[in-house]
């Protein structure tokens, strides 16, 4: 199976009214297919493809704006009861952006029936423990 290098890629050009906030490594934006309100995307400036790639800098101004996109959910009137944060490294993983993203997902109570295991779920034969 052949996968496209998103070319051009989507995330190297946010436009203006997509970004809530930025460093000197990275920016959230928004996420243009959210799964829950409030879902934002912590992307490198610099065209990476998995987080394996990022430098120190850059995984400490990941870190800095994950904490933000919590503070943005929150004063856009959202109120989370909990978050998954993570990534898709790689085909394998399910990345189909060829471009690190983090997902910053606010996740709500009720919004699925068991959230038991979270993103050890994302392979479901496997998730029970």
């Amino acid at each position: 199976m052949k996968f496209d290098l998103n070319d051009p890629c989507i995330f190297c050009n946010p436009r203006e009214d997509e970004i809530l906030a930025e460093n000197e490594y990275a920016q959230i934006i928004k996420d243009n297919s959210p799964v829950s309100n409030g879902h934002c995307l912590v992307v490198p400036k610099r065209h990476i493809k998995t987080l394996f790639e990022a430098t120190t800098e850059e995984n400490a101004a990941f870190f800095e704006l994950i904490q933000i996109s919590k503070e943005i959910i929150l004063k856009q009137g959202f109120t989370p009861d909990g978050y998954n944060i993570g990534c898709n490294n790689n085909v394998a993983a399910g990345q189909s952006v060829f471009h690190l993203h983090i997902h910053v997902i606010p996740r709500y109570l009720g919004d699925v029936e068991n959230p038991k295991g979270g993103i050890r779920c994302v392979i479901p034969n496997n998730a029970p423990y």
